[in-house]
């Protein structure tokens, strides 16, 4: 067992080879479907369970963990012998999950870093990704937590959804309800800013939303290294798409600049509904 840590949360899309090869602890989030709770993941609450029933109007909604979720995980890490633990998280403007690892860090005894990416989805990843590579380099703790807030800052994400009434329903629009009001025949293109929802443009078509998502992302992109991932849900022949065009456009020449594309986790799922697809551009550190 390392001497540190990383630990990060459902939403943050990694997968699970990925965290058992890096020894990066996953703490679910939930998803409330009608009466069922399931706990987010592969033997749980999938992103197709949760479009069938978004399409079918039964009630979805989402659950940080309790406090004493973390609190349990981060005891057990310190009766493996881990010294230090990193724990990154998504957004704490739109989730609790944050303040409930903030919490629990005050119940144990060794150290705890807590981080709000500021981010949601894959970059949230990334953030856990670019802690576990300071801690293998060497780094400390500190470090590794800085060096992951520092990613979920850099990172851009933008998405794009069918309909604003699942993000309306679950609150998450803020600012976007202001400007979008009630003009659901457009498609509104969002992006995640000082980690909320925010309007950043409208268009009228599905291909034009995918056009500027492209044109977006190769500029968020730039002339770095980055990461790119192209998410969805239940609309994988457009994320296929975008993803294929991203690929082209960023073959330029320079190498680390990867293009992945999958279907976005059941918990972020819930709050954009069928038709979603989003990217994120994370500028890889340089140092």
């Amino acid at each position: 067992m390392s001497r540190v840590v990383v630990v990060t949360d459902s939403t943050a899309s990694l997968p699970v080879e990925i965290t058992q090869a890096r020894g990066i602890r996953v703490v679910p989030l939930q998803v409330v479907i009608g009466a069922k709770v399931l706990d987010e993941g592969p033997e749980g609450a999938t992103p197709e369970v949760v479009a069938q029933a978004l399409r079918d109007f039964v009630p979805v909604s989402t659950s940080r963990p309790a406090p004493v979720l973390f609190a349990d995980l981060y005891r057990g890490l310190e009766a493996e012998g881990v010294e230090e633990i990193v724990s990154i998280h998504l957004s704490g403007e739109m989730s609790g999950t944050f303040e409930s690892a903030q919490l629990a860090a005050l119940e144990v005894d060794l150290p705890v870093h807590v981080v709000d990416s500021g981010q949601v989805g894959i970059a949230t990843g990334y953030a856990a990704l670019t802690a576990a590579d300071v801690l293998d380099a060497g780094g400390t703790g500190e470090e590794a937590a800085k060096a992951a807030l520092a990613r979920g800052e850099a990172a851009t994400s933008l998405f794009y959804v069918d309909t604003l009434e699942h993000l309306r329903r679950g609150g998450r629009i803020g600012a976007a309800a202001a400007i979008f009001g009630s003009a659901l025949s457009v498609k509104p293109l969002l992006e995640i800013k000082d980690g909320k929802v925010a309007p950043r443009e409208r268009v009228r078509t599905a291909s034009r939303a995918l056009a500027r998502l492209a044109d977006l992302a190769v500029e968020a992109a730039g002339e770095s290294p980055v990461d790119v991932c192209v998410s969805h849900l239940a609309n994988a022949d457009r994320a296929d798409e975008l993803a294929a065009t991203l690929t082209e456009r960023l073959a330029d020449g320079l190498e680390g600049r990867e293009v992945m594309c999958g279907e976005l986790g059941a918990v972020l799922g819930a709050h954009v509904g069928p038709g979603m697809v989003a990217v994120c551009v994370a500028p890889r550190p340089t140092s």
